[in-house]
């Protein structure tokens, strides 16, 4: 009975040594290509991971259960994201024209914008040596081949000498023309060859509109040709000059203009001179988004005047009148009040009284307060009205003589100021 048992129990033990033996044999054959233990834990570790959140393969689909697969149709030509497409497309061509147009404006223009510096004469008070202090710098352009530089009074204003300098950075001593304080408008001149004078086209003013675009080359705060953009913001307006005299239907616009900028050239999207740059609103001082532009079409009559007189040559009545502030200190109506006639002028051939001198005190003469019915308040009327009229005109002053109003025709002539 024992033998029996123990018989099968070797037969066993016997296939188990057997199998341990191959088991043995597979690993040296194997050599280095079994994972060590390490890396059948992280095997082993990886595979319960995945086990743990298993990830549903498509592949494991029976492909009998599939559907068959159909061909998809082809996106439509034209839809809403294709319709954006080319109006994007259409805006940046749009735009890359304008840039280009910007470009080319600024490369034919800025040949003839000029830098110009400004500086006083003084004699050292221990050495007697004669030395230039600076004083200022601003903006010019070249008006016509004969070297005429075009700019605003106020850069030149109380100055000794000039100097112009271009983009190529040549430089230019100028002199003084003539000036034009009530439009603060000056004219210098240079000794250049014909190559270097390049003059801007002259436009007009008249036909300007709000939102029309605006260029401006200058030099802000010493930084020569720099070119801002804008549009016209608003026409008619008036500033006063260095005068006192206001300067009507000028240009405003948001093209950036800083100190520096005065005197330069205010241009359209042609290239063509639509007014000089000469003045800001600013709380602070520096640019707020309000520069303002002298009109061309004032530029157009006062620069030739400057050129041939040194200044500007206006029909007038010969006579002196009393200043604004001396009418309000003695309490007189609104007007012009005549101190002196000219003799043998058309004024006192009309038949205007002067003030005079009397046993019985001062003799008013005649309060001037309208020409052909537009009202006279103060001597910057008078300038403004009888710009619209050339010598041999004649005009119809009303006065106040004596309490009343009289109608008294008088022919404008030339005045030599």
């Amino acid at each position: 009975m024992t033998n029996s048992i123990s018989r099968p129990f070797a037969w066993l033990m016997l296939l188990a040594n057997i199998v341990l033996l191959v088991v043995v044999l597979s690993m040296l054959i194997g050599g280095d290509d079994a994972p060590s233990l390490a890396q059948q834990q992280d095997q082993d570790a990886g595979a319960v991971k995945e086990s743990a959140t298993p990830a549903p393969d498509p592949t494991d689909v029976d492909t009998r259960m599939r559907p068959p697969t159909l061909p998809l149709p082809a996106p439509p030509a034209v839809s809403v994201g294709g319709s954006n497409a080319t109006a994007a497309a259409g805006l940046s061509t749009e735009l890359a024209q304008q840039e280009r147009a910007t470009i080319q404006l600024f490369r034919e223009v800025s040949p003839s914008v000029v830098h110009i510096t400004t500086a006083r004469v003084a004699r050292d008070l221990f050495t007697l040596d004669v030395q230039q202090i600076a004083q200022g710098s601003g903006t010019g352009f070249v008006w016509d081949d004969q070297g005429h530089i075009v700019t605003n009074f106020h850069v030149i204003r109380r100055a000794d000498v000039a100097t112009v300098a271009f983009d190529d950075q040549n430089t230019y001593p100028a002199k003084l023309v003539g000036s034009a304080e009530e439009k603060d408008l000056a004219v210098l001149k240079i000794d250049a060859p014909p190559e270097q004078l390049k003059p801007l086209r002259i436009g007009v003013s008249s036909d300007l509109q709000v939102g029309r675009m605006t260029f401006a080359i200058g030099n802000p705060f010493g930084l020569d040709q720099t070119l801002t953009t804008g549009v016209v913001s608003a026409l008619g307006r008036e500033i006063k000059s260095e005068s006192g005299v206001p300067i009507k239907d000028v240009i405003q616009t948001d093209a950036a203009i800083n100190p520096g900028n005065s005197g330069g050239p205010l241009l359209d999207l042609s290239g063509q001179l639509i007014g000089v740059n000469t003045a800001i609103f600013s709380p602070s001082g520096a640019y707020a988004g309000i520069g303002f532009a002298i009109p061309v079409d004032t530029v157009r009559w006062v620069v030739p005047e400057l050129i041939q007189h040194g200044r500007i040559i206006r029909p007038g009545i010969a006579v002196t009148v009393a200043s604004d502030t001396m009418t309000r200190r003695w309490g007189l109506p609104d007007g012009l009040l005549v101190l002196r006639v000219t003799e043998g002028s058309q004024a006192e051939a009309a038949g205007l009284r002067p003030t005079r001198q009397t046993r019985r005190g001062v003799e008013l003469g005649d309060i001037i307060v309208a020409i052909d019915n537009k009202p006279v308040k103060s001597t910057a009327d008078l300038v403004l009205i009888l710009e619209n009229y050339t010598a041999g005109d004649v005009v119809r002053l009303t006065v106040l003589r004596g309490g009343n109003r009289e109608l008294v025709p008088i022919q404008l002539e030339l005045l030599d100021e």
